[in-house]
């Protein structure tokens, strides 16, 4: 018989085994701290964590909280100081090598175990958890959340009853929903009257509905910079980060961390499903090949190549930069965007043509008309709004003894583990409310 099922059983349900889940119930329950039930609806915890990060799983970020939290935008950077200061990346680094996970840095600002192995990092949480004390119970759907006699009851498929006078929802969004996350918790919240902010796939590829941008199908530029403008050219998001062109459109970090603004646009205009093959573009993503460098030192390298022996093709000067050659198939996107034969000398470039190319080379547009939808995104924008909730605690505003965490909540940030980053911070946080 569990805790659960006994007098006086739980005094804290947690629903969700993912990351936030797993670490909110160990908080809650280490050191001889209230009775945790963990109710998970598959057959084992963690199952986004194993798949994330391409089965490595990004744990954080080594940046500090502050810049973290930042990446979020402006609501979310407000919401998430609190939670980043109690646990910071730093924190979250540590509190994994005490774990016995050894963890290593990435490029980008990225931390991964050291193996790996996403499964390190979920076996960690699992066991700590168990330790503490946690009664996990697995393969048990929860589809309803109801207020009842001062407290909270969970009710499963199936229709079992699990009460607790406190219950913190960790049920994650919709994004990758072969791992679980199928959007369970929006109806429960708005069963309660709560504002919950749509639902839109974040973190996904985007597609183009221009034959030349599928041409370059497998090419990457790792040292680009993009900036996403809506059919009016209003700019909406910048980041530089790789870009990595595939037969539907661009994918990368770079095109990855602007889609939500797509995704949300979409759902705003109710097509949330994803993209619609031949649809008209959007969205604009401007592509800076050379952020590094500003459009003087572009002119400059091309005046200095003019003059170099043999009045080299444009492309072969283009070897000589600061950067390194570019591939072939995409330089030739460059030049056809600024009119050029790829084979035109460098000297022969008239100044109206190197203006051109260089205004193409810092900001090729790529036309965007959608996103490969809810399962190829790694996050959800959308969900509770953060107006709902205490940040300093995770509590929902009026309606006692309710916690919300996680993906679950209207945050959404880059790649690089701060989606991670935002699950693990504000299950501290709720953590200790729920502890004191």
């Amino acid at each position: 018989m569990g805790d659960s099922d006994r007098p006086g059983g739980a005094d804290v349900i947690v629903v969700g085994a993912g990351a936030a889940g797993l670490w909110c119930a160990e908080r809650i329950a280490r050191s001889g701290g209230p009775r945790v039930v963990l109710l998970e609806k598959t057959p084992r915890t963690g199952t986004k964590v194993l798949a994330s990060g391409g089965s490595r799983c990004n744990v954080t970020t080594t940046l500090g909280p502050a810049d973290a939290a930042r990446l979020f935008g402006p609501r979310g950077e407000r919401f998430l100081r609190h939670a980043f200061s109690v646990l910071p990346p730093a924190a979250v680094r540590e509190r994994f090598e005490g774990w016995g996970v050894p963890l290593e840095e990435a490029p980008l600002e990225k931390v991964f175990p050291r193996s790996g192995n996403a499964k390190d990092v979920r076996d960690a949480m699992e066991n700590a958890a168990r330790a503490a004390g946690v009664e996990i119970r697995l393969g048990g759907p929860v589809v309803a959340v109801e207020p009842e006699g001062g407290g909270w009851t969970c009710v499963l498929e199936g229709g079992e009853r699990v009460a607790a006078p406190r219950v913190v929802l960790c049920v994650g969004g919709k994004s990758y929903p072969g791992t679980g996350t199928t959007g369970d918790g929006y109806p429960w919240l708005e069963a309660l009257g709560l504002d919950v902010v749509p639902p839109a796939p974040a973190l996904v590829p985007l597609t183009s509905p221009a034959a030349w941008v599928r041409e370059l199908t497998g090419l990457a530029w790792q040292g680009g910079e993009v900036t996403l403008e809506d059919a009016a050219g209003k700019r909406l998001a910048r980041r530089t980060r790789p870009l990595l062109f595939t037969h539907l459109g661009v994918s990368g970090p770079g095109a990855m961390d602007v889609s939500r603004h797509v995704a949300r646009a979409r759902a705003d205009a109710g097509r949330e499903a994803g993209a619609e093959a031949g649809g008209s573009a959007t969205h604009t993503l401007r592509f800076d090949a050379f952020p590094g460098l500003d459009r003087e030192s572009l002119r400059a390298e091309f005046v200095d190549a003019a003059g170099a022996a043999g009045n080299p093709r444009i492309q072969r000067a283009m070897g000589e930069m600061p950067t390194g050659p570019m591939p072939r198939r995409l330089f030739e996107a460059f030049a056809a965007q600024a009119d050029l034969e790829p084979g035109t000398p460098v000297g022969g470039l008239s100044r109206p043509a190197r203006h051109a190319l260089i205004e193409a080379f810092k900001g090729l547009p790529i036309p965007i008309d959608g996103t490969l939808g809810w399962d190829q995104a790694e996050v959800t924008t959308g969900g509770l709004s953060l107006r709902a909730v205490d940040p300093r605690s995770m509590a929902v505003n009026g309606r006692p003894g309710l916690f919300v965490v996680g993906e679950l909540l209207d945050l959404d940030g880059p790649i690089g583990g701060l989606s991670f980053q935002a699950a693990w911070a504000t299950a501290e946080v709720a953590a200790e409310a729920l502890r004191a």
